[in-house]
């Protein structure tokens, strides 16, 4: 078995169509192109590229996206006047802006109907509460972390399926590296809310987000699982572990026919596991920009304009 790449790009570009429709729809309707503000805090580096490419993401759908390099000292004050702007529609922070702490309560100071990334904690107890709607009616859908977005949108491409019909992914086994609240933790959930079961592994061990079959939604339970176990019990392995000291996955430890996903800057796959894998996906960042441009379109129901 060889496995097939799975390229982000095709799939990215049916989005923006999708999305380029809306932005039309949505600057005739506001009168002006909706507007994006993003925070960079280092001219150089993996921030910096990313914020290149989402300029040129955004502006290929009809969005403006202005990116202002910002010192820390200024980014609170910087978000809290994007906040009252009118003028802008979504904010996104590339970081790192501050420490670690430091960007997580800069998260939390964005206001969530400007929050085009999802990671606010008003989207994200949505999320961990399997809530999908932010309103009774139905109208407003609650925004998902534009980069587990992605990775779920193409797992989805590349066939992941449930062996039931009472949720989604039901059957589906899943081992994700990585608990960080960016990416590993909300995928997790996201994936368990639909059905599967999830091995989700870090550097403080494992944990297993069980199912939401039989109640509103998942559950997260310790795990005395270990690499090796989670690997070969998984239909679907999805890697982002930000680090090049990382034990990098080998063909011979995945299940034949496992979906593979790389997230991380450096890869945490051998390229062994083509060998056994039935779709590898190197990458999501495309994906990511155009969920982050959908994600802005989504706000304008939040906002009920």
């Amino acid at each position: 078995m060889t496995a097939r790449i799975l390229d982000p790009s095709p799939i990215a570009a049916e989005y923006r169509d999708e999305v380029r429709q809306d932005v039309v729809r949505l600057t005739q309707q506001h009168g002006r192109a909706p507007r994006i503000l993003g925070l960079l805090g280092q001219e150089e580096g993996p921030a910096a590229t990313y914020a290149r490419y989402a300029r040129r993401g955004c502006e290929s759908v009809g969005i403006e996206l202005d990116v202002r390099l910002t010192a820390p000292a200024d980014v609170e004050a910087a978000i809290a006047a994007a906040n009252v702007d009118p003028a802008i529609d979504g904010i996104f922070l590339y970081y790192p802006l501050m420490d670690r702490a430091g960007d997580h309560w800069l998260r939390e100071l964005v206001d969530p109907r400007k929050d085009v990334e999802g990671l606010h904690s008003f989207w994200s107890r949505l999320l961990y509460e399997n809530r999908r709607f932010v309103d009774d009616d139905h109208y407003a859908r609650a925004i998902l972390p534009c980069t587990p977005l992605a990775i779920l949108k193409l797992l989805q491409h590349a066939g992941m399926r449930g062996t039931s019909g009472d949720a989604p992914l039901e059957g589906v086994t899943a081992c994700v590296f990585n608990r960080s609240d960016l990416v590993g933790r909300p995928l997790a959930a996201m994936l368990a809310n639909d059905g599967a079961r999830v091995h989700s592994l870090d550097i403080d061990g494992a944990v297993t987000f069980e199912p939401a079959i039989g109640r509103h939604t998942h559950d997260v339970r310790d795990s005395g699982i270990d690499r090796a176990g989670a690997l070969a019990e998984a239909d679907v392995i999805i890697s982002a572990v930000p680090s090049k000291s990382f034990e990098l996955v080998r063909g011979d430890e995945i299940k034949t026919g496992a979906i593979c996903v790389d997230v991380a800057e450096h890869t945490n796959f051998d390229e062994s596991v083509l060998e056994r894998a039935s779709v590898f996906v190197p990458r999501v960042g495309p994906l990511t920009i155009a969920m982050a441009t959908r994600n802005l379109v989504r706000l304008d129901a939040v906002h009920g304009r």
